[in-house]
């Protein structure tokens, strides 16, 4: 299998207990062009995650002396990290919890080590706006009072910079560029995630509805829901 020329040395931290699972994966992904690193505690990933850098953290939730969920706004307290739950806790419930905390991606055990290697890659790609420096010109999308800066991977609303998430900022671009127009929940998923997130679709209702508690505090209210379809982001009646 192979990766995109771009995303090759890429840094992934593997944090599992599992002995022989790291180890798989950490061939695996050696192989097809990343840098990779491991941990199997949560203070030794917080520990390796410091000085080695990650782009990218797969990481269990349960680990011997920490909950992966709750390690997650640890791993990203230095700055944009991806991450992508791996584990056997494959529940609805929490594939949403580890999603709208914030996790780029949730693959369930068991797995394959193809499928692992290419949502890596759609992370990896989702999160390179965030690292790569500004290009020359304005590559701004702009509705009503709400900016997104693509190049230098910042939002406003008004006069207040807005902190999202590398998926929210991905969910809100694409928003954006469809301003006025009512996306259902399979296109979105398809244009955010790049691939069939197993048909759940209630993924996307929670990703709305976190980002409308960092976008729509501020009035006019500008994401809508369209019952029986989908999403869209247009001013309403009153204010067009």
């Amino acid at each position: 299998m192979q990766i995109a020329p771009e995303l090759r040395g890429s840094r992934i931290l593997v944090v599992d207990d599992e002995a022989h699972l790291v180890e798989m994966l950490t061939l695996s992904l050696r192989y097809v062009g990343f840098e990779v690193a491991s941990a199997t505690t949560g203070s030794q990933a917080l520990g390796v995650a410091a000085e080695f850098g990650p782009d990218l953290v797969i990481l269990d939730v349960m680990l011997p002396d920490a909950d992966g969920f709750e390690l997650l706004p640890q791993l990203r307290a230095g700055g944009d990290v991806g991450v992508l739950f791996l584990t056997a806790r494959g529940t609805l419930e929490d594939k949403l919890r580890g999603l709208t905390l914030g996790g780029d991606d949730y693959v369930t055990k068991p797995f394959s080590l193809e499928e692992v290697i290419t949502r890596v890659g759609v992370v990896l790609r989702r999160l390179r706006p965030a690292r790569e420096p500004a290009a020359v010109g304005d590559g701004s999308l702009r509705y009503a009072d709400l900016v997104l800066d693509e190049d230098g991977h910042e939002v406003w609303r008004g006069s207040t910079r807005l902190h999202l998430s590398p998926t929210e900022f991905a969910l809100l671009s694409f928003l954006l560029r469809n301003a006025g127009r009512v996306l259902s929940r399979a296109q979105i998923i398809e244009h955010v995630w790049h691939y069939d997130f197993n048909g759940d679709s209630s993924v996307v209702d929670s990703y709305i509805r976190y980002l409308r508690r960092k976008i729509d505090i501020h009035d006019p209210p500008l994401i809508e829901t369209v019952r029986g379809i989908g999403y869209t982001l247009r001013l309403p009646r009153e204010h067009r």
